[in-house]
């Protein structure tokens, strides 16, 4: 019995998903750099006159082996229409940043704030408040996190350029290009609007967990009681006790 020497019909090419349209992020003309105390005052009373902002932050970045980051050096807040920069210079607005950043009536929406939350505690002393990470409240039941580009893939069907080149940038000059300023603003609104999509189509916010006290100050030690005389060998705490 021959081989069969019938040559197999080669398999069709792998489908090419297609390319996804751009998202069209924020106008610069919508974004407001907050530089004197009446901005951070016009600022504070748009960010509480809403239910959720969108919000994130930028640190300059560290190259050297064991070197710290002294971030953050931008706050980005962002409502439905206008997003909000702090740089956090020498006087940086902390009342108003802390009046928005610490009420829980404000939700604050954006991704992967872990550490965003942590480093604004260390270097401001601010203890954000009704913080919902999307990165973990979008997994639904998946094991890996969903970052902002996934997210708008999945919701609205479009592609959100993070340009790496501008996230390395240095977030600590007094002066941002427009580019810097656009990309911080991005980041803050796209959370609020993928936020509010998710919450449109049925999402549930997790549970809020209650904000944390501030720490007492720490009291100053008493002073020791004196050694006790030679030959009284009664501890100084010790009650003693009478004979019956």
């Amino acid at each position: 019995m021959s081989a069969d020497l019938t040559p197999e019909t080669p398999a069709p090419p792998a489908e090419v998903p297609p390319e996804l349209p751009p998202y069209h992020g924020i106008a610069l003309a919508d974004v407001r750099l907050v530089r004197t105390p009446a901005e951070a005052e016009a600022a504070r009373a748009a960010l509480l006159a809403v239910d959720a902002v969108g919000f994130d932050t930028e640190s300059k970045p560290t190259f050297a082996k064991g070197e710290s980051s002294t971030g953050p050096h931008l706050i980005q807040l962002a409502t439905d229409s206008v997003a909000y920069l702090f740089q956090i210079g020498a006087n940086p607005p902390l009342a108003e940043l802390r009046a928005i950043l610490e009420s829980e009536l404000t939700i604050k929406v954006g991704f992967g704030l872990s550490d965003d939350v942590k480093r604004l505690h260390a270097k401001l002393g601010i203890r954000a408040a009704g913080v919902v990470d999307l990165s973990v409240a979008l997994r639904g039941g998946q094991r890996n996190d969903l970052g902002a580009k996934s997210a708008v893939a999945k919701f609205f069907g479009q592609k959100l350029q993070k340009s790496k080149k501008i996230s390395t940038t240095n977030w600590a000059s007094a002066r941002l290009s427009d580019k810097q300023i656009l990309y911080a603003a991005d980041d803050a609104q796209v959370a609020l609007r993928v936020f509010r999509h998710w919450i449109a189509a049925g999402g549930q916010l997790p549970p809020q967990r209650p904000a944390k006290p501030p720490r007492p100050p720490r009291q100053p030690r008493p002073p020791r009681a004196p050694a006790p005389a030679s030959g009284d060998t009664t501890p100084a705490s010790a009650d003693k006790t009478e004979p019956a």
